[in-house]
C-alpha cells in the first residue's frame, strides 16, 4: 500500500441486480497499476453525495478500487439529500429492506470481484451511519476480509442475529456524545460479537458525536475524523493476503 497518495481516476458505472432493478454506482480507483484490494464505500443516509465520493477517492489514492453503490435506487436514483432536512430522507430510508440490500451489496462486490485491476480475494468494506450498518449487514453476507463501521446505528438490535456469520474482523467506531446510538446500542453490538466469538476493535471518542467523520456536517471532528482514519488504513492492511 503507498505511503503517498497515488494518481486516481474516477467513473459512474450501472450494476443489474438480481431483482431486475439497476443501480448506479459511483467508483474511484488508481490510475495505474495493480492490482489493489477493492473496497465497497456504504452511504450516510443522505446518498452518495459529494463526501461519499471524496472517501471512496481517498480510498483510491491509498490503492484501493472503490465502489460507493447508490442504496436508494429503488426510489431516488441519484438522491443527494440535505444534512438539514432529515424528513425528505426518511421515506427511502424506510423503503430499504434487508433482502434489498444484500442484492445490491452482492452486485457491487461481483462489480469488484470482476475488475481486472481488483484483487478479487482481497475485498472489504466500510460504511458511514446508515451505511455502517449495511457494512455490518456486508460483511455477514458476502466473503469479506474485514469491514468497518462508523456509526452504524441500528445494527442493534436488528441485526445482532448476523454476528455470528462475519466472515472477516470488524471495526466499530462510536462517538461518545452520539444521542442517536447510545449506550446501551452499543454494548448489545460488542456483546453480540463477543457472544459470537467474531474478533473486532471497538473504538469509543469520547468527545465525538454523531456523523463526526463527515467535514459537510455540523457535528463534524477534526481530531476524531484523522484520528479514525489513521486507525482504519493499519487495520484494513493487516488483512491482506489473508
Amino acid at each position: 500500500m503507498p505511503t503517498t497518495d497515488l494518481p486516481i481516476t474516477s467513473a459512474a458505472v450501472s450494476l443489474s441486480i438480481g431483482d431486475g432493478t439497476t443501480m448506479a454506482a459511483f467508483t474511484a480507483r488508481p490510475a495505474s497499476g495493480g492490482p489493489y484490494p477493492g473496497i465497497i464505500v456504504l452511504q450516510e443516509a443522505f446518498g452518495v453525495n459529494g463526501h461519499i465520493r471524496r472517501v471512496a477517492e481517498r480510498f483510491a489514492a491509498q490503492g484501493y478500487v472503490a465502489i460507493a453503490p447508490e442504496l436508494y435506487h429503488r426510489t431516488a436514483p441519484g438522491f443527494e439529500g440535505s444534512y438539514t432536512d432529515f424528513e425528505a430522507i426518511r421515506p427511502h430510508m424506510q423503503a430499504l429492506t434487508e433482502d434489498g440490500l444484500i442484492a445490491d451489496l452482492r452486485a457491487a462486490h461481483e462489480w469488484l470481484h470482476q475488475d481486472r485491476q481488483t484483487q478479487p480475494n482481497h475485498i472489504v468494506a466500510v460504511g458511514f451511519c446508515m451505511g455502517g450498518r449495511v457494512a455490518f449487514l456486508a460483511n455477514a453476507t458476502l466473503p469479506l476480509q474485514a469491514a468497518v463501521s462508523f456509526y452504524g446505528g441500528g445494527i442493534a438490535p436488528a441485526l445482532l442475529h448476523h454476528a455470528g456469520a462475519l466472515h472477516g474482523p470488524m471495526l466499530f467506531f462510536w462517538g461518545g456524545l452520539d444521542k442517536h446510538i447510545d449506550a446501551t446500542q452499543r454494548r448489545a453490538v460488542i456483546d453480540a460479537m463477543t457472544d459470537a466469538g467474531r474478533p473486532f476493535l471497538n473504538v469509543e471518542i469520547s468527545d465525538a458525536d454523531h456523523g463526526f467523520f463527515c467535514d459537510e456536517r455540523a457535528s463534524y471532528n477534526a481530531r476524531a475524523a484523522n484520528l479514525a482514519w489513521d486507525l482504519t488504513l493499519p487495520f484494513l492492511r493487516t488483512r491482506e493476503g489473508k
